[in-house]
């Protein structure tokens, strides 16, 4: 069985999240050793797949339940 693809919404969201992420985390660690440039990157790449992965597929969602419940159909309002 193969893989299916990412969607774009998972593409952009994951993308975003490394970016960001990376930044982020180098601003507030001020590191300048390449070595914990390298750590800083890999854990954000880690946080963008996990994004990534999270955004739910198109199709997915949860079928909706009806107002009232199928036994309620058909009948005639009864007066009071």
């Amino acid at each position: 069985m193969a893989m299916p693809r990412p969607t774009a919404a998972q593409f952009a969201y994951g993308s975003c999240t490394v970016i960001f992420s990376t930044l982020a985390m180098l601003l507030l660690s001020q590191t300048t050793s390449g070595h914990w440039i390298a750590v800083i990157a890999l854990a954000a790449l880690a946080l963008g797949l996990l994004v990534a992965w999270t955004v739910p597929a198109p199709g997915t969602r949860a079928p909706r339940t009806p107002a009232e419940p199928a036994s309620h159909e058909g009948r005639l309002p009864t007066a009071l």
